[in-house]
């Protein structure tokens, strides 16, 4: 059984889309998702989800996405993306924790901005408490990364949870969800930064320079090899907050 923490604000909201006979009126409670949609405010507030795979693939989670008006998925960007087309920026927003939805997208971190270097990258994580959008543009001008469900750090191990995923727009786009095979969601230390695992494998690794990546296939995600080839060579890289 999973358990999601919920603010007594929001358990109240959802309290006054109970019926007389006290069932929840699930139309009701989809209109207030969506007019929150349209103000401009955070559907949640940033509180940690303990996530099963049941929670990942659940059928109430696709049926409140499926009902969200075309809008709710063209997120505001605190400033344009190098990377990202605006299709593309759409494609991602659906796949994303529905605790991300509402928030700006603020660039946390950019090699142009800030370099090459992931003692970089992990300095610009010290303030951020949301998930954070991983995105690579290789050498051969492919676009893939992952959707992590916390900030990056050094681990002694792997962390992270059932949010993370792997994503790619080679040949066209797929976003590639936890299989529940593993918990190997994210792992960083000062050489490396990797995404996924089993079988002696990384779904996604990034060197210490930034500058030197590889994708295989992994069982944590189910994924295929991300980028054109296995090894790649970063052109760029942005990572995108939720405030």
């Amino acid at each position: 059984m999973s358990v999601i923490v919920l603010p007594s604000c929001l358990c109240l909201n959802m309290a006054s889309c109970r019926s007389a006979e006290g069932r929840l009126n699930v139309a009701d409670s989809e209109i207030m998702f969506s007019k929150r949609v349209k103000e401009g405010k955070p559907l949640t507030p940033k509180y940690t989800y303990i996530t099963t795979k049941e929670d990942v693939n659940s059928k109430h989670g696709t049926s409140i996405t499926a009902s969200l008006e075309p809008e709710t998925f063209k997120p505001n960007l605190n400033e344009p993306s190098d990377l990202l087309e605006a299709e593309q920026i759409e494609k991602l927003a659906k796949h994303l924790p529905p605790r991300t939805i509402g928030y700006h997208w603020n660039l946390a971190f950019s090699t142009s901005k800030h370099g090459m270097s992931i003692k970089s990258l992990y300095r610009a994580m010290q303030d951020q408490d949301s998930p954070m959008l991983l995105v690579i543009k290789d050498s051969d001008g492919q676009i893939f990364g992952a959707l992590a469900s916390g900030p990056f750090k050094v681990s002694e191990g792997f962390y992270g949870t059932g949010e993370t995923f792997l994503f790619s727009f080679y040949p066209e786009f797929e976003a590639y969800k936890w299989t529940g095979d593993n918990l190997f969601f994210i792992k960083g230390d000062m050489d490396s930064l990797a995404f996924g695992g089993g079988s002696g494998e990384f779904g996604l690794w990034l060197d210490g320079d930034l500058y030197h990546g590889r994708s295989h296939s992994c069982k944590t995600f189910g994924n295929p090899m991300l980028s054109m080839k296995e090894d790649f060579f970063v052109q760029d890289i942005e990572i995108w907050s939720f405030e």
